[in-house]
């Protein structure tokens, strides 16, 4: 892809997610209305470290390659480039490799020749290691210091691109780039700026679309064209039976930010104390004043996730009116007699394995903050149990079965009958992963910490 000026750049943002699926008229419609690249992100860190950890996708092949063959054809056929952000939800290189095999594929079904370019982010320990000796790495809230055995312990660590690699990607001659962990806007950013528009409108616009349809009045319905110029971008859905409102567009820089007015790129911020959000009409919005601030010094955040242990999960609910007149106590009660027990059988004290109890139906998801009171009627207990291996985590969770179904109150003088989900009732979960890494690198040039390998796709006849 050319590198040209233009008057204007039209992003397609089909989704927020791939393989979260969208109406295919929707992309046809964006075609109709000149867009001159499709971008999608592919990952996130919302739902947990477990995907950067394991270097697994949270999204189903069938999913993603439905999508895919859509946005595929629909780029080959208009003759524009596809970009896809955080490959494999997480960004490893593993993930990058699965949509890339996904994309070979449907290239082949399909008969396409496009050019495709795989932009890895995964990091190595060591190197790292000489740029925290250096310096060179500092913390973002609220992690403190960095230590040189933390980078080890994780089993994968990403870099976050910013859009740099995506255009150095797209002036090689790509036309689908598939790039590991980026920022959710970068994806979207990179052709407006490639194109020579400002920095203020690419970004803040690139930010409005990351979610697809999100800005919209109904986020189901599809993605949404965003028109980046020299003073600013209009943004409309895909759906003409859908609007963007100015407050709608406005809502979306509270999404995912600490300062609504304030965005950090890994070349610098997005101000937009000043930006104005018009109705162009009923359904489109025109956005103006828009700035971006240049950093001293480019960054790239580091991701990283490690092993905490293994995991055992029972699930049981209660339904017996004696216990949840005051279920707190005997959850309390529950935790007495399993610490104990543990300790008689498996001789293991409070600091060789954790475990949590939580009461769904009860204040499990808001805890002590749960405004509402009143006994439940029904409560589902879950024990989620953690240890160094994984027979230690299901030998706590074996010992727990009996009192997850037959625990008395300390008054009842019978034992009461619970309701496991399963059977069995111990669920082995596997390692379980937190992140340890959210800290900042600076950067050499903002391409050197990633590695861009392209690939020519012959063509089918």
């Amino acid at each position: 892809m050319d590198n040209q000026p233009a008057d204007s750049v039209r992003v397609l943002a089909p989704t927020g997610m791939l393989g979260a699926g969208f109406p295919e008229a929707t992309i046809e419609r964006g075609l109709a209305l000149g867009a001159d690249v499709i971008s999608v992100d592919a990952g996130s860190t919302d739902s947990g470290p477990y995907y950067l950890g394991a270097s697994q996708p949270k999204t189903t092949r069938a999913a993603v390659a439905r999508d895919l063959r859509v946005l595929l054809k629909a780029a080959a056929g208009a003759g524009i480039p596809l970009i896809v952000g955080s490959c494999g939800t997480s960004g490893t290189d593993a993930g990058v490799d699965w949509v890339a095999g996904i994309v070979t594929g449907l290239l082949a079904d399909e008969g396409l020749d496009l050019r495709v370019a795989r932009i890895y982010s995964e990091q190595e320990a060591g190197p790292l290691k000489e740029r925290l000796a250096a310096g060179r790495i500092r913390p973002l809230a609220p992690l403190g210091e960095l230590r040189p055995e933390t980078l080890d312990d994780c089993t994968h660590i990403v870099g976050m691109m910013g859009h740099e690699p995506i255009v150095a990607a797209l002036e090689a001659g790509a036309q689908v780039v598939l790039a590991g962990r980026a920022t959710d806007t970068a994806v979207a950013a990179a052709v407006p700026l490639m194109k020579g528009m400002p920095a203020g409108p690419a970004w803040h616009a690139a930010k409005i679309v990351e979610c697809g349809g999100q800005c919209t009045s109904d986020p189901r319905a599809g993605g949404v064209l965003a028109t980046v110029d020299a003073g600013g971008f209009t943004i409309e859905p895909l759906d003409p039976a859908v609007a963007c409102t100015p407050i709608l567009v406005a809502a979306h820089m509270l999404y995912e930010t600490v300062n609504p007015f304030e965005m950090r790129e890994p070349d610098g911020t997005l101000d937009v104390r000043e930006a104005t959000y018009t109705a162009v009409d009923d359904r489109t919005v025109r956005v103006e004043g828009s700035r971006f601030h240049v950093a001293d010094q480019h960054t790239v955040k580091l991701e990283g996730a490690r092993i905490t242990g293994y995991e055992t999960m029972s699930f049981t609910a209660v339904r017996d009116p004696r216990i949840l007149a005051d279920v707190d106590a005997w959850a309390g009660l529950l935790r007495t007699v399993l610490r104990d027990r543990v300790a008689q059988t498996l001789g293991l004290s409070a600091d060789k394995y954790a475990f949590d109890l939580r009461l769904y139906g009860h204040n499990a998801v808001l805890g002590d903050l749960e405004p509402e009171r009143g006994t439940p009627r029904e409560v589902g207990v879950m024990l989620l149990v953690n240890a160094p291996d994984q027979a230690t985590a299901t030998a706590v969770a074996k010992i727990a079965n009996p009192l997850m179904l037959h625990l008395p109150t300390a008054d009842m003088d019978y034992l009461p009958s619970l309701a496991f989900a399963t059977s069995p009732a111990e669920t082995e979960r596997g390692p379980a992963y937190e992140f340890v890494l959210h800290h900042t690198v600076d950067s050499v040039t903002p391409t050197d910490m990633f590695r861009i390998e392209t690939e020519t796709r012959p063509r089918h006849d």
